[in-house]
């Protein structure tokens, strides 16, 4: 069943219009979650550029579907206060020069972003870890994620886990999804996230459609 907007009074907030009428904040069950897709990651590692593609052609479909569309992206403050101690995986990537530090052009977003988006940065490997991510889903009444980004056994896996933790129905977008290793991505893929009970589809099947 393709998503549609519902307007139900007692779950919208008011906004004042121009000519003094009052207009409603639609409401939307389904988010699009895309997640580390950013310059710095899809100029460094080929297996990221290889999304690119596929979640471009996506987000228009998603968009007129009524999913709110959500990027995720990874930077730690440049002064490194953030920067987990004795994380020697954390470390590698706050010295990788720039391209992990929050508002240089390495962590911009590498896909197409529109003003009606949301645009989230984290400091962990999960979008919910630390962020208002999941304060802004439930404001705007989503209960239905589909996941998508890199790499598939970091950021993906941990997001996954963490949504459904949190009550979120959960898609993975197998082909908006990418890791360094292709025999992880197609273990994730066939075995961990369909016997967590996660939908598993590809980019072009998936229509905003809730379980």
């Amino acid at each position: 069943m393709a998503i549609a907007i519902t307007r139900p009074p007692s779950c919208l907030a008011d906004h004042r219009a121009l000519d003094g009428k009052t207009e409603r904040e639609p409401v939307v069950t389904t988010a699009l979650i895309i997640g580390d897709i950013q310059q710095g990651i899809t100029s460094s590692y080929p297996f990221a550029r290889r999304v690119v593609p596929p979640l471009t052609e996506l987000l228009p479909r998603a968009r007129a579907a009524g999913a709110l569309v959500v990027f995720v992206h990874f930077a730690f403050r440049a002064n490194g206060t953030d920067l987990p101690p004795d994380n020697a995986l954390f470390r590698r990537f706050y010295e990788a020069g720039d391209t992990f530090h929050e508002g240089s052009a390495g962590t911009g977003i590498a896909l197409p972003v529109a003003e009606e988006d949301v645009v989230v940065v984290k400091r962990r490997a999960s979008a919910f870890a630390g962020t208002d991510l999941d304060l802004v889903l439930r404001a705007r009444g989503v209960e239905t994620l589909a996941i998508a980004g890199v790499a598939t056994s970091a950021m993906v896996a941990a997001t996954c886990y963490d949504a459904a933790d949190r009550g979120y129905q959960v898609t993975v977008l197998r082909d908006g999804c990418a890791d360094g290793d292709a025999a992880m991505h197609d273990f994730f893929m066939d075995a961990v996230f369909p016997s967590r009970g996660f939908e598993v589809m590809s980019c072009a099947g998936w229509h905003g459609e809730q379980s």
